[in-house]
């Protein structure tokens, strides 16, 4: 399978990934505190924030136009304009850059709508590697009462209803999610995922997190340093 290269410059890329209601969102929001107090510049990039796509995706998921390809396609196209645009000239800037979400998302959700997991893989090809990217593994049933309890409904592309796989919101959303976990599960080795027990102490996991990217980013300063 492609790997994806690293780049040379002097930013660091830190992601995360898992299924909705692993608490990565929150343990990202950490970090960026925590990189800001430590005075490094930070910035943030989510998934499908790009303006040049952001309307249309809107648009087609209120509609419910969207299918499995175009959904690839979409989000291969404001992954790319961020890549382009955002990611690389910050990374190049030196700043450090977290990704609420980065391609493995996309490996995970397409593949499970139908899409061919090797054509998914080559349409993302000129993505950097991050410096380290999060997995927080969590049991789909912790998961799944996270989401039930803090959100008033599911949306109908967030429980994967344009799939068929229930009439019920939470049984399609349980198995969409089910389906999700198992091609994280898949890509832990081939991408050489951290992985974090998102089963654990807040404050636990947060630690975990900064002994990574302290040690990343100990090196990048001795590397700049080094004749």
């Amino acid at each position: 399978m492609k790997r994806y290269g690293e780049h040379r410059f002097p930013g660091k890329l830190f992601i995360v990934e898992g299924i909705d209601g692993s608490g990565k969102s929150t343990q990202l929001m950490l970090l960026h505190q925590w990189l800001q107090a430590e005075g490094y510049g930070t910035v943030f990039s989510e998934w499908n924030s790009s303006p040049l796509v952001k309307e249309t995706t809107r648009r087609g998921k209120k509609r419910q136009m969207l299918t499995p390809s175009t959904f690839s396609l979409i989000h291969a196209t404001d992954f790319a304009d961020r890549m382009e645009h955002h990611i690389i000239p910050l990374l190049k800037a030196g700043a450090v850059v977290l990704c609420d979400r980065y391609i493995y998302t996309a490996f995970a959700r397409d593949v499970v709508r139908g899409m061919d997991p090797k054509w998914v893989r080559e349409l993302y090809s000129f993505a950097v590697r991050p410096t380290t990217a999060f997995y927080f593994r969590v049991p789909l049933d912790v998961a799944m009462k996270r989401i039930l309890e803090g959100r008033a409904g599911l949306k109908f592309y967030e429980a994967g209803m344009d799939l068929g796989l229930s009439d019920d919101e939470e049984e399609s959303f349980a198995l969409f999610q089910g389906r999700i976990l198992e091609e994280y599960e898949k890509m832990v080795p081939e991408f050489e995922l951290a992985v974090i027990d998102a089963t654990l102490p807040i404050e636990q996991q947060q630690a975990t997190m900064r002994q990574a990217a302290r040690a990343k980013l100990a090196q990048a300063k001795r590397l700049r340093v080094a004749p």
